[in-house]
């Protein structure tokens, strides 16, 4: 459905950066001991979007033993140990802990600072026999805690709040995010709701990742366009998901970033930060140019984006502050970011103005801890993310490169929102531990008018007016504003489960269930209720759209000269809600000392509703997602680690593709004209056409059983990872990973209602449906509801062959490999090279050489013609990609920094109209995988080049402020690469007969320029 698309991009284009970080624990113990992995079992916790780990490990197979751990909120669990002198601490909340062995209330032995991650499970053994420390406990570094995880199964980057105040990022868990491997900043220029760009994780879409804060689900329910996050200097650990996770957790075919928020300790601490990235140190960003011919009103010759005139400057500043209220009871911990941005931004040549801004990116993070008792726990999270923007717009002189006079104020804009959760947690025994977490969400996307005229009209493609009526001169109008929308949403998340140890078996069973509701959220043309739109075809004798109706131009007043103008209309929008409810079963069995094995089944259902609480889109019946995975642990001693997972993920549909459940207009009428008015809009008008739409979407509220075909079946995806991981001396890790993803079922949206109409009539039905499109599951056959002229509904099912689709096809591949020095007190580094492939026919939710996010805003599936050559590499394919970070402590109070990000270009795309003949048989305009009359599948235009970056760093902690001040700098793209991520793929302006489109391969999402930050930090 092509007609609704939205464009998404920011004005200039970005791209995150890579950067080095500090990590690994100091020195490397190659001990043969059984008891790396021979913790008995691995915490239910300890999986993707928790918000704990576990810590375990053996003892000495002796009487009267052990152990006690404590945490720096002093929390305190005493574990038992087992015959086998095994033990495990579940489902402790990340934080440093002290775990000592004990006998009969003495100290035996004790580690010191075990830092646990989330999600991962920490091996602290005892491993001397317990007579040599009678006389006297005995302290151990957390030093000598083995580098290699061995308790999982999965694939995970982790990156802790040092290794963030430490890195020369972009301040944003996006950018933390693009460490992972396989995670590359999205092609199609994309952004969260407060203006973040987005990443992508393994081929999929930006809309199938997953957003959480401290285990509450914080994921945009519109478009899934990012999620709420944290202020940068609230964020504990991060942890960035990219494959292989259990069944507890699910609604996911991309990535996961999982955010763990600070809390209070029994130490005051509270501090601040200045950060500033002054204007006159950014570089220019390069100026784009028509790249195939000029329109048919050029402004200023050649040029159209003069990125080289937009300016920025940015400060930040945060705050922070926690401790104790009581001690070892109860703690808290409170922050505030303040993000300014100023900012001129010069619009490209159609748009023909320039805009003076200001946005504000306020967040703030309260964490309350209650320690009820030690087999009790209370979390209280609250949590704001938001983007306020306002500015002024001035009419631009192109040639002259200068503002030329006051054109109105650009809308007040207001994106992002506020989430609560509260968690609860007892060790009912220790056999036995109950969790349950409940949130709300509100978020908002606000855009409002300001000195708003509802009479003006807006004014599009000025650049193809015919010159004699304007002067030469393209004229926008007065109207600054296309459409207005003003919508709300809100989300509540449950998640309840109880895990229990049996033997060998860690058995974890619960229910994961998402509310999420869209209000207000219409979305309707501006002024009049309408918009022009100028176009120009080179033979006006030819009809222009025939699929549609709309004939010749010739064959009315003024049309001999190939203008002509259509008056565009979107009226849409209700109420929306979505359900989400999963229950799952999952086994953690630990086979033997060296063998982990992971066993789970989830079961996913989804709803989704229409304004009058009916269901367009169901998945009820049971959708099995089974999960296994397996460590092998080679050696016996956490040296060399193999492990493995196989998985199935579903994924709902977000809230934006319900649209068209409760009807809306989007039409288009041509016209020639004679003239044009002094407000830009056409005068001496000709109708050629009456109102028409290639969706059939004239307003008309469709039964929900002509939404969706019968027995619709969610997008889900197959995953399998293979991989090691293994020390090399004893300073050195290194480790290979394959991963393969295969998308078994896609939900996309089908326009072809004649094709419909017609089987139905062989069938001897009438069909008197209304529908605009039905959504299928492309690629197979489809059954679909047709209604009789007596009301009688009846199943008529389309082939796939009948519907005109090759198969549905997105498969990954990928080889990872890479090579980790960890901190040794002196220095840290990592390099990973990932070989990977994303193929197919369409990419899922989204399309990024077109800019459309979600189902109903892509072209796929929309019409068989749209689908002939279009299997190919995928907008998210980068073939090579190379990540090396690392850091260098040269003294105490000296550090630096580097990362280098070395990622191969995408596919190029070359949609032209359709056939040999150029011809447009549905009214898609140009976007056929054909150009210039020839077959042109993803990729045969060529590839676009490298984006190569380099990031350095350097921090200053001086001894005389007991290394509590700070002062650091940070030049993000050292070398200012600027390389294209995305270019205009069309290559007519979408009538008949072909005409040149100028903006076809004009780049449309650039690297983000050089830059510098200058920041003053003090933590006490």
């Amino acid at each position: 459905m092509y007609a609704n698309k939205i464009k998404c991009r920011s004005k200039s284009g970005t791209t995150g950066s890579i950067a080095f970080f500090s990590g690994g624990r100091g020195g490397l113990r190659q001990q043969k001991l059984a008891w790396i992995i021979a913790g008995l079992l691995i915490s239910a916790g300890a999986h993707g979007q928790s918000t704990t780990g576990n810590i375990y490990g053996q003892v000495p197979a002796e009487k009267d033993l052990s152990v006690v751990v404590r945490s720096d909120t002093g929390l305190t669990r005493e574990i038992a140990i087992d015959g086998n002198g095994h033990y495990n601490a579940t489902q402790l909340p990340v934080g440093n802990y002290t775990v000592s062995l004990m006998r009969s209330g003495k100290v035996l032995e004790t580690h010191d600072n075990v830092a646990l991650r989330v999600g991962v499970g920490v091996n602290v053994s005892f491993t001397q026999p317990v007579a040599a420390k009678e006389l006297s406990g005995v302290n151990v570094s957390a030093n000598g805690v083995p580098p290699i995880d061995v308790s999982s199964v999965d694939s995970r980057t982790v990156i802790t709040a040092k290794q963030l105040a430490a890195l020369p990022l972009p301040r944003t868990a996006e950018a933390a995010a693009l460490l992972a491997p396989g995670a590359v900043i999205d092609s199609g220029g994309f952004v969260s709701t407060t203006g973040v760009p987005l990443v992508s994780f393994g081929g999929s879409s930006v809309e199938e990742n997953a957003y959480y804060i401290n285990g509450f689900n914080t994921t945009d329910p519109y478009l899934g366009q990012g999620g709420i996050t944290l202020p940068y200097g609230s964020i504990d650990q991060e942890e960035v998901y990219t494959g292989g996770y259990s069944a507890q957790y699910g609604r996911s075919d991309g990535g996961v970033l999982n955010m763990i928020g600070k809390s209070g300790t029994n130490e005051w601490h509270f501090g601040g930060q200045l950060l500033y990235e002054p204007e006159g140190l950014r570089s220019d960003q390069r100026n784009t140019y028509y790249n195939n011919g000029l329109p048919p009103s050029p402004v200023a010759g050649n040029l159209f984006d003069p990125n080289s005139k937009n300016t920025r400057w940015t400060s930040v500043y945060d705050a922070y502050v926690g401790g104790p209220i009581i001690k070892d009871k109860l703690f808290f911990f409170v922050s505030a970011e303040m993000s300014d941005e100023g900012q001129h931004s010069v619009n490209n040549v159609t748009a023909g103005t320039a805009e003076n801004s200001m946005t504000h990116l306020p967040k703030w993070y309260a964490k309350v801890n209650w320690n009820i008792t030690d087999t009790n726990l209370l979390e209280l999270t609250g949590a704001s993310s938001k983007e306020e923007q306002y500015g002024s717009l001035y009419n631009y002189d192109y040639n002259n490169l200068k503002e030329s006079s006051f054109r109105g104020f650009a809308n007040n804009t207001k994106s992002g929102g506020d989430m609560l959760s509260a968690k609860f947690t007892s060790y009912i025994t220790d056999d036995l531990t109950f969790t349950a977490l409940y949130g709300k969400m509100k978020s908002f996307n606000y855009s409002i008018p300001v000195d708003y005229n509802p009479d003006a009209t807006y004014i599009g493609g000025a650049t193809f007016q015919n010159p004699a009526y304007n002067g030469g001169v393209p004229n926008n109008g007065s109207q600054t504003i296309s459409s207005i929308s003003n919508p709300y949403y809100h989300t509540r998340n449950l998640r309840v489960s109880l895990s229990y140890v049996l033997g060998r078996h860690t058995i974890t069973a619960g229910i994961d269930n998402l509310v999420s509701g869209a209000f207000e959220q219409g979305n309707d043309s501006s002024g009049p209720g309408y918009t022009w739109n100028y176009g120009y075809t080179p033979n006006p004798t030819v009809p222009l759209i025939p699929a549609l109706g709309v004939g010749a131009l010739a064959n009315y007043p003024n049309g001999a000269s190939g203008y002509y103008v259509s008056k565009n209309m979107f009226i849409g929008g209700a109420n929306l809600l979505t359900k989400q409810r999963a229950e799952y079963i999952e086994d953690q069995w630990q086979v033997s000392d060296r063998w982990l094995v992971s066993l789970g089944l989830r079961n996913d259902g989804f709803q989704d509703l229409n304004a009058a609480g009916k269901a367009y889109m169901a998945q009820t019946k049971p959708q099995w997602a089974p999960r296994l995975g397996f460590s092998w642990d080679v050696n016996g001693d956490g040296s060399f680690k193999v492990y493995g997972n196989v998985g199935r993920y579903y994924l709902g549909a977000p809230l934006a593709p319900g649209g068209p459940a409760n009807g809306y207009i989007s039409t288009q009428q041509y016209y020639t004209y004679g003239g044009i008015a002094a407000d830009g809009t056409p005068t001496g008008l000709t109708q050629v056409s009456p109102p028409v739409s290639a969706d059939n979407a004239f307003g008309q509220t469709p039964d929900p059983r002509t939404i969706t075909v019968q027995k619709l079946k969610a997008e889900n995806q197959d995953e399998f990872i293979l991989g090691f991981t293994k020390t090399l001396g004893p300073s050195w890790i290194y480790g290979a990973k394959f991963t393969r993803r295969i998308l078994r079922h896609d939900i996309d949206d089908y326009c072809d209602i004649q094709t419909v109409i017609n089987k139905a009539a062989s069938l001897g039905i009438t069909d008197v449906n209304n529908a605009s499109c039905y959504y299928i599951n492309p690629g197979q056959a489809n059954t679909f509801a047709v209604e009789d002229p007596n009301g009688v509904f009846h199943n008529v099912t389309l082939t796939n062959a009948e519907m005109g689709f090759p198969s549905m096809v997105r498969k990954y591949y990928g080889l990872e490999t890479f090579l980790e020095h960890p901190f040794d007190g002196h220095w840290y580094g990592k390099i990973d090279y990932l070989f990977s492939r994303s193929y197919g026919n369409n990419e899922g939710m989204g399309q990024t050489n077109i800019q459309a996010l979600a189902e109903t805003q892509n072209t796929y599936w929309d019409f068989p013609q749209l689908m002939q050559y279009g299997i190919g590499p995928q907008g998210e394919d980068h073939t090579h990609q190379i990540k090396m970070y690392g850091y260098y402590q040269i003294t105490p109070e000296w550090q630096v920094s580097a990362n280098l990000a070395l990622v191969s270009g995408g596919p190029k795309y070359c949609l032209g109209l359709y056939g040999p003949n150029q011809t447009d048989p549905v009214g898609y305009g140009s976007l056929y995988q054909w150009c210039g009359g020839m077959p042109s599948p993803p990729g045969a235009a060529g590839r676009l080049p490298w984006a190569k970056q380099l990031d350095v760093g350097v921090r200053y902690r001086p001894v005389f402020a007991a290394n509590k001040l700070a002062f650091s700098l940070d030049v993000i793209n050292l070398f200012n690469g600027q390389a294209p991520l995305n270019e205009y793929p069309e290559y007519n302006t979408g009538t008949v007969p072909a005409a040149p489109n100028p903006q076809y391969g004009t780049p449309m999402v650039l690297q983000q320029p050089r830059y510098v930050r200058f920041g003053i930090t003090y933590d006490y």
